[in-house]
């Protein structure tokens, strides 16, 4: 047997398990940044992260963030420093009402991922119920796909990141909100995601998880994390819809 003939195979075989998942799916619980928008392709992480590092700075507060994590300049990473030093204060809760507010600016100039509206729209069109299971603000999802027109798709089913912190994904907390608020069983769900902690979040759930990987570094990372199925491109699950149509 060739290699050739190997990775033909290969090909089929998932491609034929992409096809199990969409089948399955009655309700599909997308994250936000990443397979639906790059929330922060124009207004910059890392520079929220250091506008939240400043602000810490600036009430004497350095202390609560390691080196390390500022060097991440993630501010997911800054705020949930934030949260396990100082567990349910005011500090917490204003510090993640900057972050919002940077999110919902950011919302604005976010950039659409190449076939996402299509697919979002296509997959409502057949019939799935679509909700949004993210850790970034639901205010900024919500002000987004009202921006593009999809709200419809996905309303009122948003869940994103609240008060309680330690409830982020990897914490199946969002997914299981929708699955409860839709009525659905896991089993007949499907997350769509890019990042580790999606897939262990959906697994948590119970919920079948499919990988967005748009570049050689999230495709190794997701495979890595034990995600067995990835797309590089959402036209590939809006072909696979079609098919059955």
């Amino acid at each position: 047997m060739t290699s050739d003939t190997t990775q033909t195979e290969a090909v089929t075989a998932e491609l034929e398990e992409l096809r199990e998942l969409i089948t399955g799916a009655r309700v599909v619980l997308w994250d936000f940044d990443g397979p639906i928008c790059r929330l922060f392709a124009r207004h910059s992480a890392q520079d929220v992260a250091v506008r939240l590092i400043d602000w810490l700075e600036a009430r004497g507060l350095r202390g609560l963030v390691t080196e390390d994590e500022r060097d991440t300049l993630n501010p997911q990473i800054i705020l949930g420093a934030v949260n396990r030093r100082r567990p349910d204060s005011d500090l917490v809760e204003a510090l993640e009402e900057r972050l919002t507010s940077e999110e919902l600016q950011a919302a604005a100039s976010a950039m659409p991922t190449p076939h996402a509206d299509t697919l979002i729209r296509t997959w409502t069109a057949v019939g799935a119920r679509l909700a949004v299971t993210t850790n970034n603000s639901p205010r900024a999802a919500s002000s987004y796909l009202a921006g593009r027109g999809l709200d419809s798709c996905f309303a009122p089913h948003i869940y994103g990141r609240t008060q309680r912190l330690e409830h982020l994904k990897p914490h199946p907390h969002c997914l299981n909100r929708a699955l409860t608020a839709m009525g659905v069983d896991p089993a007949r769900a499907l997350m769509i995601g890019d990042a580790d902690y999606d897939f262990l979040a959906a697994r948590s759930a119970g919920v079948p998880f499919l990988g967005y990987a748009r570049n050689e570094r999230k495709e190794k990372l997701l495979r890595g994390a034990g995600v067995k199925v990835t797309v590089s491109s959402l036209d590939q699950i809006r072909n696979a819809l079609l098919d059955q149509a």
